[in-house]
């Protein structure tokens, strides 16, 4: 009998271990996939026992965790992307792959996808590139005061945030003004959150969009030479 006692106390013992040391684990995980950092009750708080428990359970789970992690990634990395809503751009140096966000923007997704079927962005400028900032063109005139014959667009602000190769609409004061200028974000620009149209996310060729020619001045478009243009625009289910 004492020694069933005695068993029944270490299964318990073991059992609230391995709990105890995967909420930890949870914890440190899901602060780092969220980009926060620890909270203060994360590592410091935690005793010599629950950091030998969450080791072994680490040990343990670990070929079934990279199992895991490796077969989501072969199906994000296998996700094809829907071809209607696909912009490639040609640049000098290659193409860039775009989702567009119809869900996010539908009206402006319309307008780049009108405006690119009609030719009308091949050949277009990259009138205002600021480094670190972004690559600003849709301007047939080259020098941001153009836009399309069609009518402007009401804006269609989001909570989705610029980031690195992130698409938006340029506009003028007024935030129904984006007509057909767009740019890319060479980085993060979180000012903008809100204020401008989010139309698009790069997935592909962004290291060609780093390599456009940069302008000079605060403004970015005083050029020592030609800009960069966009040599052929497309979409993906036009072939």
């Amino acid at each position: 009998m004492r020694f069933l006692i005695t068993i029944v106390v270490v299964v318990a013992i073991a059992v609230f271990g391995l709990v105890y040391g995967s909420g930890q684990i949870g914890q440190l995980f899901s602060g780092d996939r969220g980009g926060n950092a620890p909270s203060d009750a994360s590592p410091a708080a935690s005793s010599t026992s629950s950091d030998q428990d969450a080791a072994y359970l680490s040990d343990q789970t670990s070929s079934t965790s990279a199992d895991a992690l490796t077969g989501l990634a072969t199906t994000q990395e296998t996700i094809a992307l829907d071809p209607e809503n696909t912009l490639n751009i040609q640049l000098k140096d290659g193409t860039v792959v775009i989702e567009l966000l119809p869900d996010v923007a539908p009206l402006h997704v319309a307008r780049i996808k009108e405006l690119t079927r009609q030719g009308f962005y091949n050949g277009i400028k990259f009138h205002r590139v600021i480094d670190g900032f972004m690559a600003q063109t849709g301007d047939p005139r080259g020098d941001g005061t153009g836009g399309s014959e069609l009518p402007d667009l009401p804006a269609e602000f989001s909570s989705v945030p610029f980031e690195r190769g992130t698409l938006g609409m340029a506009r003028a004061q007024n935030p129904n003004s984006a007509n057909s200028q767009f740019f890319i974000m060479f980085a993060e620009g979180s000012f903008l959150n809100g204020q401008y149209t989010v139309f698009g996310q790069v997935q592909s060729g962004m290291e060609f969009v780093d390599n456009i020619t940069k302008g000079a001045g605060q403004n970015g478009t005083s050029f020592a030479g030609e800009p960069d243009t966009m040599i052929a625009v497309s979409i993906a289910a036009d072939g």
